[in-house]
């Protein structure tokens, strides 16, 4: 099951060896004065930089790079080290009743967003959605946080920041390395030269980079939809499923399945896609497998055999100790601005 989508169709294309796109040159021209001129004009008259040490975890492509998984592992870091971290999000496709909205116990995809939802659930840290993420930021201080993480924002120059962690999909890198929308890249790969970490999400070769930190985003359990009762990963190998992904890279969560040795089959579907039971309609009844991004999207329909599976990104000693460095060093500078 393909569901036709413009996003989908793009970026198969720029990740592909399609050549088509050559001819929207001019366009991409077009966005690349109009991108300057807006950064520009953001950093040097109409940026803020809250008080509070922020850091962007974002990226320099469309398309899923994994940086929703290491958001979740710095905020475990910043909890074990004593902090009190605070996220952000733009909080894409939410429809909440105001803004900045402040998640709770209560809240929904609908309401949040799947991916705020998502690092909720694991984190248990406040979370604050909004398309100004300063108004967004002074939500989650208001809850006691000491460090501010912005999940995306990397390309939001009104909005300041002390840290900047860019990750890059690995597998897929980027793509035919043209700016939009001739390729998939918001700024050049030269960007990368200027943020101050870079993470590369399970490299398939050694990446043209002078420094960066390798991430592994490694499969934990599954997890039953409607009984949240968690299962091994072996507890799911003799049958057939169905795979489920409305991700930025669909291919990234089948080739951890293919890793597990299950026989299943594919139904993409757009980026942050609200599903209803109708995209459900299989043929059979085999199990459904999705990640959680998805699942939180369909606990209200889910049958008794549909199951999300559990990730964490997993990264080396040298990495939490220059992030801590970092992180660290940004707190003693703010607590000196305040003498």
């Amino acid at each position: 099951m393909k569901k036709n989508s413009l996003e989908l169709f793009f970026l198969h294309n720029w990740y592909g060896k399609s050549r088509w796109t050559l001819l929207l040159f001019p366009l991409a021209i077009i966005f690349v004065l109009l991108s300057n001129l807006r950064r520009f004009y953001l950093v040097k008259f109409n940026q803020r930089t809250p008080t509070t040490p922020t850091i962007i975890v974002g990226n320099i492509s469309v398309g899923g790079t994994g940086k929703t998984p290491l958001l979740i592992a710095l905020v475990k870091k910043l909890q074990s080290e004593d902090c009190q971290p605070g996220v952000i999000s733009r909080g894409y496709g939410s429809q909440a009743n105001q803004y900045p909205y402040l998640l709770t116990e209560n809240s929904t995809a609908v309401e949040a967003g799947d991916e705020p939802i998502s690092i909720f659930n694991q984190t248990q840290c406040p979370i604050a959605i909004g398309p100004d993420r300063m108004a967004a930021t002074s939500l989650v201080r208001q809850q006691n946080a000491s460090v501010v993480l912005s999940d995306d924002g990397l390309q939001d120059y009104s909005f300041g920041r002390h840290l900047e962690i860019a990750v890059i999909d690995g597998q897929r890198w980027f793509g035919n390395a043209w700016r939009l929308p001739v390729g998939p890249l918001r700024e050049a790969i030269s960007r990368l030269k200027t943020v101050d970490m870079v993470v590369v999400n399970n490299p398939s070769v050694n990446p043209p980079l002078d420094n960066f930190h390798k991430m592994d985003i490694k499969p934990v359990h599954w997890v039953n939809l409607k009984t949240s009762a968690i299962l091994p990963l072996a507890a799911l190998q003799k049958t057939k499923f169905h795979a489920v992904a409305g991700i930025g890279n669909p291919q990234r969560f089948y080739q951890t399945l293919r890793e597990l040795s299950l026989d299943f089959t594919e139904h993409d579907f757009p980026d942050h896609y609200a599903y209803s039971e109708n995209d459900f309609s299989f043929a059979d009844d085999q199990v459904v497998l999705m990640t959680e991004k998805d699942a939180v999207k369909c606990k209200g329909f889910a049958k008794d055999n549909w199951y999300y599976l559990v990730v964490e990104a997993r990264l080396d000693e040298r990495f939490w100790q220059e992030f801590m460095e970092r992180v660290n060093a940004i707190r003693l500078q703010k607590v000196d601005l305040s003498k």
